[in-house]
């Protein structure tokens, strides 16, 4: 068996991310994911079992690490204030700065047949336990984890992927958005 490389993944990874954003998943076939990444067909299958389990690896990956750019932000000895608003700018910051990342993730999550399969996230379930304890604390309304979590987050991807408005729109809007945020779900 031959030894896996580091670099023909990543080069695996980025073919997959932009293949499904141009063609979608099933445009995106092993043999274009090889020849995007430089790499022969065969190659791909000594990292994944096959298509489906590439898709799933990836996503998984990829919706891990945003849970855990969440979660390296954020200082438990915030005020509610404080941990709300830097829950929405770090997730505002992160779609920015990986918007191709982001979009697969998100069209992945919007297809239940593959999403379905993944496996648990150990990522959302440190999230649901940072709300869990603010509400403990009295800290956040007690309202249903998906709730908060859309209250909180689908506000902040709208605002992101709005490219009709310059930066600086984005900005005060955001700015306006953690004010709203902060007055929905925060007991004062």
């Amino acid at each position: 068996m031959r030894k896996k490389d580091d670099e023909k993944e990543r080069s695996i990874k980025e073919a997959v991310i932009k293949l499904i954003l141009e063609e979608g998943f099933h445009g995106a076939s092993i043999s274009k994911i090889a020849k995007m990444a430089g790499v022969s067909p065969a190659t791909v299958y000594i990292y994944y079992q096959n298509k489906e389990d590439m898709l799933q690896n990836i996503y998984n990956e990829y919706s891990e690490d945003i849970f855990d750019y969440l979660l390296s932000c954020v200082d438990l000895k915030m005020d509610g204030q404080q941990l709300i608003e830097i829950l929405i700018r770090s997730y505002y910051n992160y779609i920015i700065q990986n918007k191709e990342i982001f979009s697969f993730v998100e069209q992945f999550s919007n297809c239940p047949s593959l999403v379905n399969s993944c496996s648990g996230k150990k990522g959302v379930c440190h999230i649901y336990s940072l709300i869990e304890d603010m509400k403990n604390k009295q800290i956040i309304k007690n309202y249903r984890y998906d709730n908060l979590l859309a209250i909180i987050f689908y506000p902040v991807k709208a605002i992101a992927a709005d490219n009709h408005k310059s930066e600086e729109e984005r900005a005060e809007l955001l700015k306006e958005m953690i004010i709203i945020i902060q007055d929905a779900v925060l007991i004062h």
